[in-house]
């Protein structure tokens, strides 16, 4: 019995299955507190409420725009 090329016959060695992960980056931008949704994350005031602006060490930035505050110095 022949098998023809470019036919799938199995697994293929060496590849790994697919696995769904389990949640997105995009959730961990909000929180639940008694039933309502809360932002971690500020957001842009040029862009909307629908940009975030990223955490960096010494500011936060938008990068739609590249709206920056920076942060105040201990």
């Amino acid at each position: 019995m022949a098998t023809a090329k470019g036919g799938a016959t199995g697994v293929k060695k060496g590849k790994k299955p697919h696995k769904n992960k389990p949640t997105s980056k995009k959730y961990s931008h909000y929180a639940i507190e008694n039933d309502s949704i809360k932002r971690k994350l500020k957001h842009c005031p040029r862009c909307g409420a629908g940009v975030f602006l990223a955490n960096h060490k010494t500011r936060l930035s938008c990068g739609k725009c590249y709206y920056t505050e920076f942060l105040e110095k201990k």
